[in-house]
């Protein structure tokens, strides 16, 4: 059993020694399948603990793999927990992540270094394993901090492109101001409770209940504060559209089924202590909601492929984050995991389309929908499924995000007003974008010869997309309203009631989308409309993301580079350096004084001799 609980962790750490070893001296393929086999295990192994946790009926699965750390009170275990909410994030990491890793097999090919590529896959892929098997806060932040690592390798993997490696360090360090408040999280819950462990932390909240309130609050926003920054909230979600800048992959990795994921598993793990802060979780479904409507809009003109997802992720982000704090959190989880479907796929299906273009051999960006156009009969494969992705994004019954997206806006409907609208007229706006997606790319006549040279990508690439479809279509019937097989397998770890179908509530939405779709059609049906309106004044708004980059480099970045010069200037020159030359100036004064008396007479020398046995004489005799 011990060996079967780590093993979804120690696949890819098989499969990223072995390619770490001896990837350079194998063939691509080998390489590729390798990394491959190893998530593919993971997941088998994940699916076998499923099927063992289903039997014991939700009865957790523990493993104390070896003590860690022991000093004073802190007691610290390698510690694993298999229950019906970290099995859910085990199959969705481990099965999205291996179509994933099978595609990139094709995207792939021909990169110089394509076995690191795929040692820093697998490495992704056990780091998420270890964040949400832990059994304990510790070492959760061990996984939350590796699956940064990785993301800072993978998003700047083409570090010779200088905006690349921006990219990753941009990724590294916004992440790490959010991880500051999730380490201050840990050090209030360890100096309240005496432990970093789950069950024991969660068991003292029931126990002491609301004499914990004021302490909980000021936790809760820490760990919140962390949240922010894996999973792309206001004010640090900046570094999630500029993480497009990695291989395709990589951004369906980060986007689906990895990284931005992590804030929304913790705050649900964590949902005993969150219920025990009602301002803290208000905040929260405010943030979450603000978030949404702000990415959703930048969505509108962006007109790099994976742009607009990058900037929809964060939106769909926001949906999940605001059901946290509306303490919905089966439908945050519902969310995520068809989440984790349709955009994986809408990423992988952008990659096709971009390797097509890239193929051709044109002159253009072959990430500018603004040359894309007719690709629906030269993809006609990624096309249909791309179509599916965007629909289910769109939130079309009977497909998964209608269902998911549904009870989030079911929840917002019933308990907060303001956070409703907000998810409303986000909900709308995400129609409009996926649809001028659609008819930017893939209809209409080529705007390019890379266009008009488009062809199908190969099969190892449109083999996930099929797999990715399929779970988009039949994905909603894990967790149909009124209590479906997700709230029911959930519900020992989040005790949470189910909410039947709101009728009326969804067609309203779902009129809202096709009638947004429909606008989209007839609006961007003249490509020409898209150039133009990224030109004006809002177009140029929403392209920079309602200029909240700018507004950091004009504050935060410029205070911090004057900061810099005026440390470096002052202190560094002025005082620290100044010092250190003033000793060396002293020596060398002192030097040239002494340099003298060496005249190089040895004459001279003599008489110094001389002169000084006088001396000792004369002490040595007369004076003792």
């Amino acid at each position: 059993m011990t060996l079967l609980i780590v093993s979804p962790i120690l696949f890819p750490l098989l499969g990223m020694l072995i390619n770490a070893l001896f990837g350079q001296r194998m063939r691509e393929r080998v390489v590729g399948w390798v990394a491959s086999f190893a998530v593919i295990a993971a997941f088998a192994a994940s699916v076998v603990l499923f099927v063992q946790l289903s039997q014991s009926h939700g009865e957790p699965l523990r493993l104390t793999l070896a003590p860690w750390i022991t000093a004073g009170a802190l007691n610290v275990a390698w510690g694993f927990l298999v229950d019906p909410l970290s099995a859910v994030m085990m199959l969705i990491v481990t099965g999205v992540g291996a179509l994933i890793h099978i595609y990139s097999i094709g995207y792939m090919h021909g990169d110089p270094r394509f076995a690191r590529y795929f040692v820093y896959l697998n490495l992704f892929v056990a780091a998420m394993l270890v964040l949400v098997m832990a059994d304990n806060f510790l070492v959760l932040f061990v996984g939350w901090e590796l699956v940064g690592l990785c993301s800072y390798l993978l998003i700047g993997f083409w570090f010779q492109d200088v905006k690349n490696a921006a990219a990753g360090r941009k990724a590294f360090v916004v992440n790490r101001i959010g991880d500051v408040g999730f380490v201050l999280g840990m050090l209030l819950i360890f100096a309240t409770f005496g432990t970093l462990d789950f069950e024991t932390v969660f068991a003292q909240v029931k126990v002491r209940g609301e004499s914990l309130a004021a302490v909980a609050s000021l936790i809760t926003l820490l760990l919140f504060i962390g949240a922010t920054g894996k999973s792309a909230q206001i004010p640090l979600f900046v570094w999630l559209p500029d993480a497009m800048a990695g291989p395709t992959p990589v951004s369906a990795l980060i986007h689906a089924a990895t990284m931005v994921t992590a804030g929304v598993y913790m705050m649900s793990r964590a949902h005993v202590l969150f219920e025990l802060a009602p301002t803290t979780q208000a905040l929260i479904a405010l943030v979450g909601a603000i978030t949404a409507l702000v990415a959703g809009s930048s969505a509108l003109r962006q007109v790099d492929i994976k742009k607009v997802l990058a900037y929809s992720t964060v939106s769909q982000l926001g949906f999940m984050v605001a059901a946290a704090g509306l303490g919905a959190y089966v439908a945050a989880l519902f969310h995520l995991l068809t989440h984790a479907f349709f955009k994986a796929l809408l990423f992988l299906g952008a990659g096709s389309v971009i390797h097509a273009m890239h193929a051709a051999h044109g002159d253009v960006d072959p990430q500018d929908m603004r040359a894309m156009g007719g690709l629906a009969k030269r993809m006609p494969f990624t096309f249909l499924t791309f179509v599916i992705g965007g629909l289910a994004l769109a939130g079309l019954p009977p497909l998964a995000g209608f269902f998911s997206k549904d009870e989030v806006l079911l929840a917002a409907f019933a308990d907060n007003p303001l956070v409703f609208v907000l998810l409303g007229i986000t909900a709308a706006f995400t129609a409009l974008y996926v649809g001028r997606q659609i008819v930017l790319v893939f209809l209409g006549e080529p705007r390019s010869a890379n266009a008009a040279h488009a062809h199908e990508s190969p099969a190892i690439m449109t083999m996930p997309l099929a797999v990715l479809a399929l779970l988009t279509l039949a994905g909603g019937a894990i967790n149909l309203p009124g209590g479906g097989w997700l709230h029911h397998w959930l519900e020992p770890v989040l005790h949470e009631a189910a909410k039947p179908l709101n009728v009326g509530l969804a067609l309203v939405f779902t009129l809202i989308a096709l009638g947004a779709l429909a606008l989209a059609w007839v609006w961007y049906r003249d490509a020409q409309r898209a150039r133009l309106e990224v030109e004006s004044a809002l177009g140029r708004f929403l392209l920079s993301a309602w200029h909240i980059d700018a507004v950091y480099h004009a504050t935060v970045l410029r205070a911090f580079y004057t900061l810099s010069t005026i440390c470096s200037q002052l202190i560094d020159i002025g005082l620290i350096d100044a010092a250190v030359n003033a000793v060396g100036r002293s020596a060398r004064a002192a030097a040239d004084q002494l340099r003298a008396a060496q005249s190089g007479f040895v004459r001279n020398y003599g008489l110094l001799m001389f002169l000084g046995v006088i001396v000792l004489v004369v002490y040595f005799v007369v004076v003792r």
